[in-house]
């Protein structure tokens, strides 16, 4: 192998030491499966093109081009995101393959799809400054340079992010074996409009969001409460909707579980679900088809 070759042969084993770690700043900053590919594509070409012998540290340099790739994108988006139809839910990363334990709890923190609402909430630079020194222990004086910021207003940026993240991470894990049984016995109780089947499942104060971006019906905004998310689904019921899908299959989203259903439109949809105590705490579904589109490949 020339010189060339072995010097692109380290490069690229860099960036795939650092692969995992940079899909999750960019997810976490995007939501969007698409677009953290789009980022990583273009970060490993600013990477392969580099001054590599000048870097000191290739994790911090790949984070701060991936932040600022990410930034562009969220700029560029500002407009569609704000004009964005109904609750808003980051792209679903669906794995059929159940992960080992200690694998889930690290998923269900990396991917949590709470941690990527809150992190929504925040304005773009609040983001970038809360993930960069706070989940990547980038220092304020690394996070001033990427950001183009002094190191206190840095400080203050990931501060606020720190307020509307605090609360959002999972409260609980669940076993494999306890969340697939109250994923199904959601879509049982749920497709039949089995209201007292729900209430006994969800905690009382469960939230349920569902993100048809405008394109599919789904609830407009957050129901709060397992009454409310109970009586939801019994309303479908009573005005004769198609409820039934045309098949299911339990699987691992955002390293929550869950299931995918095909429903009685031919299209996909994700069901994801936070487990507390016993009883769902939270409940995703996306049928957004924009989202949707590795699923609708298969």
């Amino acid at each position: 192998m020339t010189a060339t070759g072995e010097a692109s042969a380290a490069a690229d084993t860099a960036f795939e030491r650092n692969r995992r770690r940079l899909f999750g700043l960019a997810y976490k900053m995007l939501g969007s499966v698409a677009e953290t590919e789009d980022v990583l594509q273009e970060a490993w070409l600013r990477w392969r093109s580099a001054d590599r012998a000048a870097v000191r540290d290739e994790g911090a340099f790949l984070a701060r081009t991936v932040t600022r790739l990410s930034l562009d994108v969220l700029r560029s988006a500002r407009v569609k995101r704000e004009a964005y139809l109904g609750t808003w839910l980051p792209e679903p990363i669906v794995d059929e393959a159940t992960p080992a334990p200690d694998e889930t709890v690290e998923l269900a923190s990396d991917l949590s799809v709470a941690l990527v609402l809150a992190l929504e909430r925040l304005t773009p630079l609040e983001r970038a400054a809360f993930l960069l020194h706070d989940v990547f222990d980038m220092p304020f004086a690394e996070v001033a340079e990427t950001l183009g910021k002094s190191v206190e207003a840095c400080r203050q940026l990931a501060a606020r992010g720190r307020i509307h993240v605090a609360e959002e991470r999972p409260r609980a894990k669940s076993t494999a074996e306890e969340g697939q049984a109250l994923a199904s016995a959601f879509l049982k109780a749920s497709r039949a409009g089995d209201m007292a089947g729900l209430v006994a499942i969800l905690a009382p104060d469960a939230v349920f969001r569902a993100d048809g971006g405008g394109v599919r019906p789904a609830a407009m905004r957050p129901l709060f409460g397992a009454g409310r998310i109970a009586n939801f689904f019994g309303r479908m019921i009573r005005l004769n909707l198609p409820v039934e899908p045309r098949s299911a299959s339990f699987v691992t989203i955002n390293g929550l579980p869950g299931f995918v259903t095909i429903e009685a439109d031919g299209l996909p949809q994700t069901t994801a679900f936070e487990i507390a105590d016993g009883r769902i705490t939270a409940v995703y579904v996306v049928r957004n088809p924009d989202k949707l589109g590795r699923l609708m490949e298969v």
